[in-house]
C-alpha cells in the first residue's frame, strides 16, 4: 500500500467530544476482477479500528469487505478535556497497520 494515513480532528462541544477520522486504504473486497488479466483482485480490508483516549478505549469497530475505500468514521464520547490527546489506529487482513494522535480543541 501507497500511504498510510489517518486525519483525525477532535473538537469538545460541551461535555461531549466530537471526532471525525479520514483513513487511506484501498479497502478492496476480494470480488472485483482486475479487467486485463480477469485474475480477482485480493482482498485487502481493514478488521478493526480503535480510539483510546487517556489509555482507554472509547470506541472499538470490526470492519470488513463492505466499508468503501478510505473509510470516513465520525463518533461522540463524553470525558475528554480540551487539549487530551486522542489516538485512533487500524490493523487490516494483511497485517499492516496504521496510528495516528490528535489534541482535542
Amino acid at each position: 500500500m501507497a500511504e498510510k494515513k489517518i486525519r483525525i480532528r477532535a473538537k469538545l462541544k460541551g461535555d461531549v467530544a466530537e471526532v471525525k477520522t479520514l483513513m487511506s486504504h484501498p479497502m478492496e473486497t476480494g470480488f472485483r476482477k482486475n479487467s486485463k488479466t480477469g485474475k480477482k483482485i485480493p482482498a485487502h480490508f481493514i478488521k478493526e479500528v480503535i480510539c483510546e483516549h487517556k489509555g482507554n478505549k472509547v470506541l472499538v469497530a470490526s470492519w470488513g469487505v463492505a466499508v468503501s475505500k478510505n473509510p470516513y468514521l465520525s463518533f461522540k464520547f463524553k470525558g475528554a478535556a480540551k487539549g487530551d490527546t486522542i489516538t485512533i489506529s487500524w490493523n487490516d487482513n494483511k497485517g499492516e497497520s496504521a496510528t495516528a494522535n490528535a489534541k482535542v480543541s
